[in-house]
Parts: structure tokens; C-alpha cells; sequence
């Protein structure tokens, strides 16, 4: 169930996702491997590097409802308790400064200490 998800969210991206993907597909981020709307466990997560086990989730309005955040909680405790560091970004920050939001997932790819973090 959660391929044909996945695979219904790469046809369906929202624009933030569209302009995050362009820049971090193909390995253009430092040669990491990206891939987008990837089935972990029980989530799709938006965009994935095995390599760095980072998790990176680009979310709009909805994540801010209460119902939202308690569901975007849950899901990164599972995420941070399967071994992967977590890092969320608004879909406005993407839109607005691609730059800075690649600056931090390349941090985030790239940092030694597990512990995770948050965007």
C-alpha cells in the first residue's frame, strides 16, 4: 500500500517539493544520493539519503494544525528510533530561500553526531 502511495505522491508534488527535488536529484548536493516519497515502515517519507540516513520533510499549512504536529511527532520519534536523522522545512522556506535550506540538509547530511535535527 505505501508504494502505490509513494508513487501517487511523485506524480502529485506540491510546488516546494517540485523546486527541493530539482535541486538535490542527481546527486547535485555535494554527490548525495536523494530519492523522493520513499516508503519507511508505516510513512512516505518526501525525500531520502540512505547514505547520510537522513530524512529531509517539506511541509505545508496542514503540519501546523494541532492534529498536524501531533502526527508529524509521532512519525519522527519513529523515524529518530529506526536510526534516521529527521530535518523539516515549511514549504515557504523552500520557495523562498532554496539556498539556505540546502546549507542545512547538506549540515544535517554531513554531521557526525546522531543526534537528530530539527528545521
Amino acid at each position: 500500500m505505501s508504494t502505490i502511495r509513494a508513487q501517487e505522491l511523485r506524480r502529485n508534488q506540491t510546488r516546494a517539493e517540485a523546486r527541493l527535488w530539482s535541486a538535490l536529484r542527481n546527486r547535485q548536493l555535494s554527490g548525495l544520493k536523494f530519492r523522493r516519497q520513499v516508503p519507511l515502515g508505516p510513512y512516505v517519507v518526501d525525500f531520502f539519503c540512505l547514505s547520510a540516513a537522513l530524512v529531509v520533510e517539506v511541509d505545508g499549512g496542514q503540519h501546523g494544525a494541532p492534529d498536524g504536529r501531533s502526527q508529524d511527532a509521532r512519525r519522527t520519534r519513529w523515524l529518530e528510533a529506526q536510526g534516521y536523522r529527521v530535518i523539516r522545512f515549511w514549504n515557504n522556506e523552500v520557495l523562498e530561500n532554496l539556498q539556505g535550506v540546502l546549507v542545512l540538509i547538506l549540515e544535517a547530511a554531513t554531521r557526525d553526531d546522531p543526534s537528530p535535527s530539527s528545521g
